[in-house]
């Protein structure tokens, strides 16, 4: 039986939409926060782009990336995709949606990170790691931002 599962982490931090949303949205930027090379991205729906990660098996590690939606300081949405057929547990086929959502709230900007679409129990490896991994992601994203606003 299949059971779709994603992953939602939900933070406040003390900076304005428009310094998270670069945190979000930049190149280089993005590549501290994720842990993991960028190539390609631009804040454009279409704009197709790729993250590097450990290859597995019969999996070369890329992740293929499509920009769905973008409002700016608002809304992020790509798809995630990668794995291959023949792995199963860590590089098995993943296809899903990461939504970042950002509000403006009294104390700076709530930033809301769903990554959806994850198939138990083929993804169940991806799942578990990637629920821990979003987690530090946020907070890495927080302190980027920090820098930012700092004009660092």
């Amino acid at each position: 039986m299949n059971d779709t599962q994603e992953i939602v982490v939900d933070e406040v931090f003390p900076h304005t939409p428009e310094t998270i949303w670069k945190t979000i949205t930049t190149g280089d930027l993005i590549g501290r926060w994720i842990h993991m090379p960028t190539t390609g991205f631009q804040p454009v729906t279409g704009t197709r782009f790729t993250f590097q990660t450990t290859a597995a098996a019969a999996w070369d590690g890329v992740i293929h990336c499509e920009v769905l939606e973008v409002q700016p300081n608002e809304r992020l949405v790509y798809t995630w995709k990668g794995g291959h057929e023949g792995n199963v547990g860590y590089g098995a086929p993943l296809d899903t949606v990461v939504t970042f959502t950002l509000s403006r709230v009294q104390a700076g900007t709530r930033l809301r990170v769903v990554h959806a679409g994850f198939m138990l129990p083929k993804n169940d490896s991806a799942f578990r790691n990637m629920s821990g991994g979003w987690k530090k992601v946020v907070q890495t994203i927080g302190a980027i931002s920090a820098d930012q606003s700092q004009g660092g």
